[in-house]
């Protein structure tokens, strides 16, 4: 565990490489143990407010980049951890969090250690590089709050250059702009929540600050051990124990007068990624082990009562893993074939992936969207799989797109990499469209492709049909967790217990008797005889336009409805 001790010899004065690792492994830590809370925190109870996760993705990439090196100069680990938040960035607050990472890295590139003034500056660019980032920044969100927490360093660096103290008023300005963010986005006001992407960078921080404290972070820190010279993925992820992965094991012992010390040791001898912490009254146990019954009859012989117990069967988990990937893989192999200008784009369905590379000549479908964003590094691969020198990315998804926004600034001096910018699948359909015409015998030019993409994604109304995740109040509209929900263009117009009727009530706020033609891609949670039954029950509501009904097997949503 850090504590003060750590600073000792420079009266907290400055931090090297190695203190800023491990800081940055609690910060990981404490927002791992935090994350389903800030997912919780998206406005909209739809099911994939997954801000959290993003966030611990990106910097659990950050985290793996590090994880090897024993580099005690500040700027080069610096380097290191925006490289890899870089590569692993996934939404918007993943992609900001990455950009932060990026000023911080800038900043600190010729410091061996941290000082006072150092990381003013380093909290400076940071927010420069994070508000750039976005092409229009909001008020009210994780760029509000990183801006304070930023200000509050170069209000008292200069007053005090104690980096423990710093790190407080950093923290408790973040606590408090989040705290104002509901004023500043009405939104937020209405749906009783603060801004999810500023309170998962305030667990960061809080994360490395109760680390420094001395208290306890209520989880594990990531274990890291991938072969330092894999060839490929498959061989990084070989276990390297004949017996395989193994057990995660994960227990609290209760008792009176335990011994820590005996149990730490203890539960060492009998396998790794062993953590052992806390006092004589309860302790947290984490093992890997082949046998599972070995920590816990050990346990109980010594007299503890056990609490949380959890098992996991990783050589399982491994082994499904690399299925599925492997399957993942031979699906979504991109095309080589594809002259002249490439598309990739993102698609969260086995029907919707065969629309795109099917039907419409995409040369790599990345298989992700809501629940599952892509990260920069996604499309980076894909890039750079691709021969084609003119390339277009399109996202589908706004939380996407400014991963495929960084992606595309990022690639190789022999690409030229186009974002058309969907917010939704049918807007992505719709310019694949426009893309199939223009391009259909290959000779076609970047530009005119783009724009013409572009201009369709006006012409698509996009409603969606999904299950409230959690009570909310927006307006005059009160949702109960587990109702139906309509969204038109990602708005939430609509709720109630019956699907024919919250359908056909979307589809009014929609207008759709002004449209000609509407599609409802019915997702995995759904199938082809309930769609024809609620589009027979549409058509007596709108007899004069005409239903098409494609299988998306998207997930989470059960009808996603192209209104053209």
């Amino acid at each position: 565990m850090i504590t003060r001790q750590v600073f000792r010899d420079n009266a907290n004065m400055m931090a090297d490489g190695y203190l800023v690792k491990q800081l940055f492994g609690a910060g990981l830590q404490w927002l791992e143990h935090n994350r389903d809370t800030v997912n919780r925190l998206n406005v909209f109870p739809v099911p994939d407010g997954d801000t959290g996760t993003n966030m611990h993705l990106t910097m659990r990439s950050a985290y793996l980049e590090i994880a090897q090196l024993e580099e005690t100069h500040v700027g080069k680990l610096a380097t290191a951890i925006a490289e890899g938040a870089l590569k692993g960035a996934r939404g918007n607050s993943g992609v900001i969090l990455s950009q932060i990472f990026a000023g911080t890295a800038k900043a600190l590139e010729h410091h061996d250690k941290i000082t006072a003034e150092a990381f003013a500056e380093a909290c400076k660019l940071s927010v420069d590089y994070a508000y750039k980032a976005v092409e229009k920044p909001v008020e009210g969100t994780i760029l509000t709050v990183s801006r304070h927490m930023a200000l509050a360093i170069e209000k008292n660096y200069q007053q005090n250059t104690d980096l423990i103290v710093l790190l407080k008023r950093m923290v408790f300005a973040g606590r408090a702009a989040l705290r104002r963010t509901p004023e500043m986005m009405p939104l937020l006001k209405k749906a009783g929540v603060v801004d999810s992407g500023g309170q998962g960078l305030v667990y960061i921080f809080e994360g490395m600050l109760r680390a420094l404290c001395g208290k306890d972070l209520s989880a594990p820190l990531l274990e890291v051990d991938v072969p330092a010279k894999a060839e490929s993925w498959e061989d990084a992820l070989v276990p390297e124990d004949e017996l395989g992965y193994g057990y995660d094991v994960q227990f609290l012992m209760r008792g009176t007068d335990l011994s820590i010390d005996r149990v730490r040791r203890d539960i060492q001898a009998m396998g790794w990624s062993t953590l052992v912490v806390g006092d004589n009254r309860l302790i947290k146990v984490h093992v890997h082990v082949h046998n599972p019954g070995d920590p816990l009859n050990y346990a109980v012989q010594s007299g503890a009562a056990l609490d949380d117990i959890v098992v996991e069967n990783m050589q399982r988990q491994y082994e499904d893993y690399i299925q599925t990937r492997q399957v993942q893989q031979k699906i979504a192999a991109p095309r080589t074939d594809i002259q002249g200008v490439a598309v990739i784009t993102v698609a969260n369905g086995e029907g919707l992936r065969r629309i795109f590379s099917e039907q419409f000549n995409a040369a790599h479908v990345i298989l992700g969207g809501q629940t599952m964003n892509p990260s920069i590094g996604d499309f980076q691969n894909a890039i750079s799989a691709l021969p084609n020198e003119d390339i277009i990315l399109l996202p589908n998804n706004k939380n996407i797109l400014l991963a495929a926004k960084q992606a595309a600034e990022h690639a190789g001096k022999d690409k030229r990499v186009h974002v058309v910018p969907s917010y939704f699948l049918p807007q992505g359909i719709a310019a694949m469209f426009e893309y199939s015409n223009l391009c259909d015998t290959g000779e076609c030019e970047l530009h005119e492709v783009a724009e013409a993409m572009t201009s369709a994604l006006s012409h698509i109304v996009t409603c969606e049909i999904t299950y409230a995740t959690r009570n909310v109040a927006l307006d005059d509209l009160h949702v109960e967790a587990g109702q139906i929900i309509g969204l038109i263009n990602d708005n939430l117009v609509t709720a109630g217990d019956d699907m024919k009727l919250v359908t056909a009530d979307l589809l009014v706020k929609a207008n759709i008797d002004r449209h000609e033609r509407i599609t409802v891609y019915f997702g995995s949670d759904s199938n082809q005889r309930e769609a024809e039954q609620l589009v027979a029950y549409l058509q007596t509501l709108h007899p004069k336009l005409e239903f098409e009904i494609i299988d998306g097997g998207q997930s989470l949503y059960p009808y996603i409805i192209s209104v053209e």
